[in-house]
């Protein structure tokens, strides 16, 4: 069975970002991949020094460990002054290739204006170096504030298509990368 893990870049409460992530999580496990959240809200992480060990933070260790036992990742970032958040930056900054290396990864980025890439270029740089490799399939989500209904249903039937291409290729690239057919 295919493993991943979902993280969502973003601190607010009722987050766009996290609204974006559930809905590629929902199509995910409905393709019988198992999904689990790491979510950055309730975790405890310091600011990385380049440092190894941060033993005052077990939260760190549960980050590295969860990745590291994954096939693959979904990451979801709001896009601030065009590019990754800096939560979603510094949580990917305290792992190393021993975690992110070879991991399949689907990107989703979530903007209050028009729809870019800045953001996914930005992750997909920083998963090419780490060795990850990310599905050609990515998502952004323009002006977020009318994209989401009550309960952080998709309003536009285009955009929920894309979220359902999206968790076809993050699962069917996982199988055929890390071998689990």
């Amino acid at each position: 069975m295919v493993k991943i893990v979902g993280i969502a870049g973003s601190l607010r409460p009722d987050s766009y970002s996290y609204q974006a992530l559930m809905q590629a999580v929902q199509r995910v496990q409905a393709l019988g991949a198992e999904v689990e959240i790491l979510d950055l809200r309730k975790m405890n992480l310091p600011f990385c020094d380049g440092g190894e060990e941060y033993p005052d933070y077990p939260d760190v260790e549960k980050l590295r460990a969860a990745v590291k036992q994954a096939d693959g990742i979904i990451l979801a970032t709001p896009e601030y002054h065009g590019s990754v958040s800096g939560v979603l930056k510094n949580a990917l900054d305290l792992m190393s290739f021993e975690q992110l290396s070879g991991k399949v990864a689907g990107l989703i980025s979530v903007l209050g204006g028009q729809s870019n890439s800045n953001a996914l270029n930005d992750l997909r740089i920083i998963m090419r170096w780490v060795h990850g490799w990310v599905i050609p399939e990515q998502i952004a989500v323009g002006q977020a504030w009318k994209a989401f209904g009550s309960e952080g249903k998709l309003l536009d039937e285009k955009l929920a298509q894309r979220f359902d291409q999206f968790a076809q290729s993050l699962v069917e690239n996982t199988r055929k990368l890390r071998g689990n057919y």
